[in-house]
Parts: C-alpha cells; sequence; structure tokens
C-alpha cells in the first residue's frame, strides 16, 4: 500500500496506476444503473403500470387517464418525469451534506459503500414491481436515484485526490469512458434477453424488470473493486469538530457562505446546473419519447441505446483528446452547440421510423461523453483546497441522472399538451441559457481565484 500523505500536505496527493483503475471501476459499476434503469426501461416500464391502474392499455395513449400520487391527481405519462425530478429535488439537501460529511471523514470509502449498497438494493427491489403497484416503482426510484447520487459525490471526491491539474481531463475521460462500457456490456445481455424473449418464455415486461434487477446486482457486485484498490486518506479539510453529521451540517452552512468568495466557481456551477439538466433529461427520457411519441418497439430502441454506450466511449476519449488541443472549455462549449442540434433533429422525427431514429442516437453518442466528463474534470479545477467532496455535492445536484427541472418541464409540458414532442422541444431553453452562461466563465481567472494553477490549455 502506497504511503499515506499527511492531510498538510500543500500538493495533490498522487495515486498508483492500481488505485486510479480502482477508481475507474465505480463509473463501470454505477454506470449499469444509470444505462439500463434510468435511461432505458423504468421509464416505459413504470408508464405501463401507471398507465394499468388508470385503467388504460399499454398502447393506449391514455388520454385523460389519472393517477393518484401525494394526493394530486397526475397523467400516467407524467409520473416517471416528476419522480425523477422529486427524487433530485431532495438531493439538493442531501448531497451537499454528504460532501461536507466527506471531506470531515477519514472513511470515504465506507460510505462509498454504505451509498452504492443502498441504491443497488432498491435497484433489485424492483423485482418486485408488478401489476398496477406504481406507487412502489415510484418508492423505490427515489431512494435509489438519491443514494446513487450521494455514491457519486463520494466517488467524485477521490478525484482531486489521485490526479493532478494537468492529469485530471485525461482521468475523467477514462473514467467516464469505461464508465460507458460497463454500463453497454451490460445493456447488450438485456438486448440479447428482449430479442430473445419469446425463446426464453418472457414478455416484454418480464424482460425489463429482469434486466433492471441485474442493473442493482451489476452495481453491488462491480462496487467491490473500487473499495478494494482506493485507499482512505486523512481528510484534506481536518479532522470533524465534534460529531461528524453535525460538523458536516456546520460545514455545508459554511460552504453555501463561502461560494460568495468565489464567484466565477459560483457562475459555472450555475451554468452546468442549467446545460447538464437538459442533457440528463434528453437522456432518462429518450425511451419515453421513443416509446410513446414515436412508436418504436424494444426490438429497435434497445439496441439503439446500446450503440449509443459504445460510441459515446469513443466520444469521451475524442472530445478528451480534442481538449489536449482547444482546450474543455472550448470543447464543452463546441458539444452545447451539437446537442442543441440534437434536439431540433429529434423534434422532426417521424414516427414509426426506425433508420432516423438510430441515426440521431449515434450524433447523440459522439457528444454524450465528452461533454459530461470534461465538466467534471474542468469543474474538479475550480474547488479551493480541502473542500472536493462538498463542492462536488452542489455538482452532483445535476449530474447522472440527478437533474430535476428538465424533467419537471417536460412532465409540465406533457401534462398541459399530452405531447411529447412539445415536451421535448422544451428542453431547448437549457443548451441555449447554458451555453451564455459557460461563454461568459472567465475559466482561467476561475482556477486562479480558487488557488489552483491552471493547465497550460483551457
Amino acid at each position: 500500500m502506497a504511503e499515506t500523505i499527511p492531510a498538510s500536505a500543500e500538493t495533490t496527493p498522487l495515486s498508483t496506476r492500481h488505485e486510479r483503475v480502482g477508481w475507474y471501476f465505480y463509473d463501470w459499476a454505477n454506470s449499469a444503473f444509470y444505462t439500463t434503469v434510468i435511461t432505458v426501461f423504468l421509464g416505459p416500464y413504470l408508464t405501463s403500470i401507471a398507465k394499468s391502474a388508470a385503467g388504460c392499455a399499454s398502447d393506449d395513449p391514455c388520454r385523460g387517464g389519472r393517477i393518484s400520487l401525494l394526493g394530486v391527481d397526475i397523467a400516467p405519462g407524467s409520473l416517471f418525469p416528476y419522480m425523477v425530478s422529486l427524487s433530485v429535488f431532495l438531493t439538493v439537501f442531501v448531497l451537499p451534506l454528504v460532501g461536507a460529511v466527506a471531506d470531515r471523514s477519514a472513511h470515504k470509502k465506507e460510505m462509498l459503500a454504505l451509498f452504492a449498497y443502498l441504491g443497488s438494493a432498491a435497484t433489485i427491489g424492483l423485482l418486485f414491481l408488478t401489476g398496477d403497484r406504481y406507487l412502489l416503482g415510484a418508492a423505490l426510484l427515489v431512494v435509489a436515484n438519491i443514494t446513487y447520487g450521494a455514491s457519486i459525490v463520494v466517488y467524485y471526491s477521490f478525484l482531486p485526490q489521485i490526479a493532478g491539474p494537468e492529469e485530471r481531463d485525461s482521468v475523467s475521460s477514462i473514467g467516464w469512458a469505461i464508465g460507458y462500457i460497463g454500463g453497454g456490456l451490460l445493456l447488450a445481455i438485456n438486448v440479447a434477453a428482449v430479442l430473445f424473449k419469446d425463446s426464453l418464455g418472457l414478455d416484454t415486461g418480464e424482460v425489463a424488470r429482469y434486466s433492471m434487477v441485474s442493473a442493482g446486482i451489476w452495481w453491488a457486485a462491480f462496487t467491490t473493486i473500487p473499495l478494494i484498490r482506493l485507499r482512505n486518506r486523512p481528510p484534506v479539510a481536518g479532522p470533524a469538530q465534534g460529531p461528524v453529521l453535525l460538523d458536516g451540517f456546520r460545514q455545508l452552512w459554511h460552504t453555501l457562505r463561502s461560494l460568495k468568495a468565489y464567484p466565477l466557481t459560483l457562475f459555472f456551477l450555475i451554468a452546468y446546473l442549467v446545460y447538464n439538466d437538459g442533457i440528463q433529461t434528453v437522456i432518462s427520457l429518450s425511451a419515453v419519447y421513443g416509446t410513446e411519441e414515436l412508436k418504436l418497439s424494444d426490438d429497435v430502441l434497445v439496441p439503439t441505446i446500446l450503440m449509443v454506450q459504445f460510441l459515446a466511449f469513443a466520444g469521451a476519449l475524442g472530445m478528451g483528446a480534442l481538449a489536449k488541443r482547444i482546450g474543455a472549455w472550448k470543447t464543452i462549449l463546441v458539444s452545447l452547440v451539437l446537442w442543441t442540434v440534437v434536439l431540433a433533429i429529434a423534434f422532426r422525427l417521424p414516427a414509426n421510423e426506425e433508420i432516423p431514429f438510430v441515426l440521431l442516437g449515434g450524433g447523440i453518442g459522439i457528444v454524450l461523453g465528452g461533454s459530461q466528463a470534461l465538466s467534471r474534470s474542468l469543474f474538479s479545477q475550480l474547488i479551493p483546497k480541502g473542500k472536493e467532496a462538498e463542492y462536488f455535492g452542489l455538482y452532483e445536484i445535476s449530474d447522472k441522472g440527478t437533474s430535476w427541472l428538465g424533467p419537471l418541464l417536460f412532465g409540465l409540458a406533457y401534462g398541459m399538451t399530452e405531447s411529447y414532442r412539445v415536451a421535448i422541444i422544451s428542453l431547448l431553453a437549457f443548451f441555449v441559457i447554458g451555453f451564455v452562461l459557460l461563454l461568459m466563465v472567465p475559466i482561467r481567472r476561475a482556477i486562479v481565484a480558487a488557488g489552483n494553477v491552471p493547465p497550460e490549455r483551457l
């Protein structure tokens, strides 16, 4: 085991290749949940469960049908986006606290294990989502998404400790790319189950359920690799002053107050929260859009999303290479322009046409990985030393699977118009506003203001 570096060290602790590979594998582990559950199966499956509860057939648009959620009548098609939005609204309060506690704890690995295994257990619990139990599905989605986000906060907080400023774009991009391979590999297995469901004696609903359960098992199993290879370090922010949870609340308050001392970091964070909310909403609701609006079957939808995963692997590495030439900031701006084009094309896609949807999926795959991986590494440059986890707690409010404004807008747009096309085009606002906000951030000055040394290229 490498020698422990004192908390008072002035430089970011370096890591071995063995430890970095362990860190990469949490992307491999958790991407199964995001890809198989959030992106592909849970949206359409939970919508079909909600339709059943409303007395509608699965292939019925169910216009006028309603279900009750916390005493409020809603359209069945709005349940999934509303629950994603609710789960992330709750994480707004949970994740920054998790980050503050992690920065005061010398047991980050144990925190990672706690949240990862709770999330995987909730995912495995989807095995019991049958009949008209839409409330069970809603509850498990909320638990899984919150604990998923909490585990990501702890995971991200390792990045500044295992890679120096010049290495983070590369390390982050490799981790993200490996995540797409891991998520894509499990999805490939589930695609085979979809295509051969008749031979297996399963119907579409059973394949969806078992696929989601497999993601929970995958998540739990591969989490053991980072738990073995990562090492705990003394907290850079110093030990907790009293009970760690109480100190976490205290530190969270100080973090929120201290943000005014780093206005450029705050401005970047706001820009990221806006544009990434749009990205995450497009990803998480693409399966619902393809099924309900474009009338595509799982035989087309699931293989297309699988293709996106493997193209995203190449996209993450390709945009990482582009960032070395023109800088991460400019590369992200380019990706946001491409996302705007993708969304406009999605609005115009014809129903019952497979090839245009597949081609659009290819475009999404190319820009998907790079925009997220580079945002993560760029933000790590804007964090004052010793505050990595708590700042990533704020960052994770709109990271993978944890956007909430986008799903809320999507759900409201659909609820008012009962048109998924109107709902999808409403998301253009996130990309346009996010681009403008990011363009206004002087990145090099922001990095220096946070007390870090900027890389040669930005």
